[in-house]
């Protein structure tokens, strides 16, 4: 076959003797890797590290974002700290509520965004469809936020029903309704931060809160202790650098880049097909909270272990929350370069995006692993200088380590799934891991002699199998052999164009919430 010349054959894959030319010993059996074969080879290699280079590019800004996000509060806690240990004690359980109540609409309610915003901005013909959707999604964040406030509100009961001390069920009750203004700062400024990425505008988040983070140093150094408001002022003083981080963030969109997808309120548009936004940004909540709340349902746990785990487990879990902005940052980034591709009806270089980010995520929990194992004796260190405390961390900090690959996967993957609107997909993934098997493993474990270890081991199980099950239904999912059936990765014209006119629903949007 290699010597057979047919007008379909590229002549880069034509033997290079010609039949008027001898053989000789020097003359190659095979045709130098070259023309289709060796230059496509090298093609899809460039392609792959390119990819690989774009999802870098776009993610580094948001993880810097989200990374300092997480210090807006804690620097609250740590200045409140000095107050009193109740004081700090009620700050820290009121942020660690809050973060499993209003954040997750926050955080996980704006994958809606991810999903509809990004296939919009490449997908519809009118770019102003777009601003119609963040106007959807800050009302359906707001209601939803409503809700969360309301518990706020009236905590105190529900406090005392989880078994809280006396003082942190009355102060955290307060601290959370003086919070409820702020927290709605926060949702917005997430649903603005959306808006940008899905027109690739990623690096103004991070902008801001090199702003407003030191912003929120001096607020609440002034709340806190200058002005005498004492635990109260961390509330007020967090929600108004929220606040602040929604304004700036609109400003950049106003006067440096972003206005050009914003047509104009017109609440009429924005509130009509509610559903299919509703829908996927609970599926979001779900995704995400089922996630945090096994970690939370862990630090319950380990408190039920003795002074000295709980110690060690709040010196990992802070760790962990700052090493998990890695992972969660390029899954946002990721979601939102798959919902640019498939609203651009680009299903190939999706796939390939797909891939190129479990792939980037791999690497960054392998270097992430090797710097935890090699500093587990004396990480500890770092947050108390408790030998029994250190000790223990060093003993628990390997299984840490050994999840960070199977958490850099279900980051990145998620992020697939999230970006092709199957939010659903990695909510029942979760909920069968970490519910269905690890938790009460790894609680069975702690209480039966593996102490905090198994705390930890369980949830370095969970996210091994969740890890592997998403790679793996991504690989279903963005096999270009099965048509794209099993995904979703539908182009098939929709029945009623006019409709998703109206509603401001490009096709690929249409497509990925029916």
């Amino acid at each position: 076959m290699a010597g057979t010349s047919t007008p379909s054959t590229p002549t880069s894959m034509t033997r290079p003797a010609t039949p008027n030319t001898p053989n000789t010993e020097y003359t190659p059996l095979l045709p130098k890797p070259t023309g289709e074969h060796g230059d496509g080879f090298v093609s899809r290699y460039r392609e792959w590290l390119g990819e690989i280079w774009i999802l870098t590019k776009a993610a580094t800004p948001v993880i810097l974002a989200y990374t300092l996000q997480n210090s807006l509060q804690t620097a609250s806690v740590l200045i409140v700290g000095r107050l009193s240990p109740e004081a700090l004690a009620t700050a820290a359980f009121s942020y660690m509520f809050a973060m499993a109540t209003a954040w997750l609409v926050a955080l996980g309610g704006t994958t809606a965004l991810d999903t509809l915003a990004s296939s919009s901005f490449t997908g519809s013909q009118d770019r102003h469809d777009l601003g119609i959707l963040l106007q959807r999604g800050i009302f359906v964040l707001t209601i939803l936020y409503a809700i969360i406030a309301v518990i706020w509100s009236v905590s105190e009961p529900l406090f005392r029903a989880l078994g809280q001390e006396e003082f942190i069920c009355v102060q955290s009750s307060r601290f959370l309704q003086i919070l409820i203004p702020g927290g709605l700062g926060y949702v917005w400024f997430e649903a603005m931060k959306k808006y940008l990425q899905a027109q690739e505008i990623y690096r103004p988040g991070t902008y801001v809160l090199l702003i407003t983070s030191p912003l929120n140093i001096l607020l609440n150094w002034l709340f806190v202790h200058k002005f005498g408001v004492g635990l109260y002022g961390a509330p007020i003083a967090t929600g108004i650098s929220y606040w602040v981080s929604f304004l700036l963030l609109v400003a950049y969109a106003v006067f440096v880049r972003g206005h050009e997808c914003w047509g104009g309120i017109d609440s009429r548009r924005a509130i009509s097909n509610l559903w299919p936004f509703t829908r996927l940004a609970l599926l979001g909540v779900v995704h995400v909270g089922t996630e945090w709340w096994a970690f939370e349902i862990v630090a319950l746990a380990a408190g039920r272990l003795g002074t000295i785990p709980l110690a060690a487990q709040s010196v990992i879990m802070t760790a962990d929350q700052i090493i998990n902005t890695i992972p969660f940052g390029l899954g946002v980034a990721t979601s939102s370069r798959i919902g640019n591709l498939l609203g651009a009806q680009r299903p190939i270089e999706a796939a390939r995006a797909a891939h190129c980010a479990a792939v980037l995520s791999v690497l960054a929990g392998s270097i992430i692993l090797a710097i935890l194992l090699g500093t587990k004796d004396v990480f500890g260190k770092l947050f108390n200088d408790d030998e029994s405390v250190v000790r223990l961390v060093g003993e628990v900090m390997p299984f840490v380590a050994l999840f960070q690959i199977a958490d850099g996967l279900n980051g990145s993957c998620g992020g697939v799934l999230r970006g092709m609107g199957k939010q659903w997909v990695g909510a029942l993934v979760n909920l069968i891991s970490y519910y269905g098997g690890a938790l009460p493993m790894g609680i069975y474990l702690a209480f039966h002699g593996w102490g905090l270890a198994g705390l930890w081991f369980g949830n370095c199980v969970a996210l091994y199998i969740v890890g592997a099950l998403e790679w793996v239904i991504v690989g279903l999912t963005t096999n270009p052999l099965n048509d794209w059936s099993v995904s979703g990765f539908q182009f098939c014209v929709p029945s009623n164009p006019s409709f998703r006119k109206r509603h401001a629903i490009p096709k690929m949007a249409y497509d990925l919430t029916r």
